[in-house]
């Protein structure tokens, strides 16, 4: 019976071998196919049987292939990720701010591990985590999957959001708030990872940090309608959301013209997608029209193209970001400059 078990056992192995162990610069033999079983599984097997264990996992549809130079022997030329695939998951990991510290350092330890530890080297010379600015949730784990069941189910959820206010001794200090919601989607927008949901006291919907809901309970209650408090029916679209909700700040939807400088068409492309709705205005501008969430985040979106990009419509918006122009200027306003030695006004 053991011997029967090995014999499959090994066939396993071999497999965590190659993946492990090869690539295209890096090939083993048999013989050396061999010594990591003994070595490692403590496996005791004949080199014939490995050839044919390595021809079971190519007809398995594993990418192994027989290299002729500059030393006979095998390697895996691709598995379940290619490198760049890879590169760019532990870059998304990395740069990901809900994920703690510690999930961040497991979930690259998972990546690395799909590749050979040759190629796995190479992915950790490039991985930079100390200095990151990552959340203290170690609970958003259990939080996104609690969630994900929720939405899945149609139930409603109960949760606790803290967050971070200026108390009456200009100290920074945590509030904690709880909240009946209906849970629509998650959405990775703006460098953070939101939930989308209804809050039962209101009639519209409303995003919540993940890493800042610190406890969650799935109720026995029907989440409502998502046609009753959005202009959503059948499904959430999460990319026109994120589209429209500048900065995931909330806000009344409403058709919007922007007139913009030529330079400016690629950011604008890159926001709104390429089939928004644009056309000549002048030799040097465009118009863009599209529908936005009216809010401080489109407004401050907006002012950060200065003169390049002028709002047409609507009044609301133009008057936003005026109003948030002029309250720029005057922070930076200097009294002592418009002052008399005896406080009074210059202008006076």
């Amino acid at each position: 019976m053991a011997g029967k078990l090995n014999s499959k056992l090994k066939l396993l192995y071999i497999r965590d071998i190659l993946i492990k162990y090869t690539d295209e610069q890096h090939v083993l033999n048999a013989a050396e196919i061999e010594e990591k079983l003994r070595n490692i599984y403590g496996l005791e097997c004949e080199r014939k049987s490995i050839y044919n264990d390595i021809d079971v996992l190519m007809d398995y549809g594993m990418d192994i292939i027989k290299a002729r130079t500059p030393k006979h022997g095998y390697f895996l030329a691709s598995g379940d990720y290619q490198l760049p695939e890879l590169r760019l998951l532990l870059d998304a990991v990395q740069s990901a701010k809900f994920i703690t510290y510690s999930k961040t350092k497991e979930l690259l330890a998972k990546l690395e591990a799909e590749t050979s530890i040759h190629q796995a080297g190479l992915l950790k010379q490039q991985v930079y985590i100390e200095n990151r600015n990552k959340s203290k949730n170690e609970a958003i784990y259990r939080v996104i999957d609690g969630l994900d069941t929720a939405i899945k189910a149609g139930k409603k959820v109960r949760v606790e959001y803290t967050r971070r206010r200026i108390d009456e001794k200009f100290a920074a200090v945590k509030e904690t708030r709880t909240h009946i919601l209906s849970p629509y989607a998650l959405i990775w927008a703006d460098d953070h990872y939101y939930l989308v949901a209804n809050n039962e006291k209101y009639d519209n919907l409303m995003h919540l940090r993940l890493d800042r809901i610190t406890k969650m309970e799935i109720l026995d209650k029907k989440v409502r309608w998502m046609n009753e408090v959005s202009p959503y029916r059948d499904r959430f679209d999460a990319a026109d959301y994120a589209a429209k909700h500048f900065n995931m700040f909330s806000g009344k939807l409403e058709s919007v013209e922007l007139k913009c400088e030529n330079g400016v068409l690629e950011p604008m492309l890159d926001r709104f997608g390429d089939r928004v709705n644009t056309r000549a205005f002048d030799e040097d501008h465009f118009l863009l029209r599209t529908e936005v969430a009216i809010n401080k985040g489109v407004a401050t979106w907006i002012m950060q193209f200065g003169s390049q990009v002028t709002v047409v419509f609507p009044t609301e918006l133009k008057n936003m970001v005026k109003d948030l122009a002029l309250e720029v200027v005057r922070n930076y306003d200097d009294p002592a400059e418009n002052a008399k030695p005896d406080g009074g006004n210059k202008n006076e």
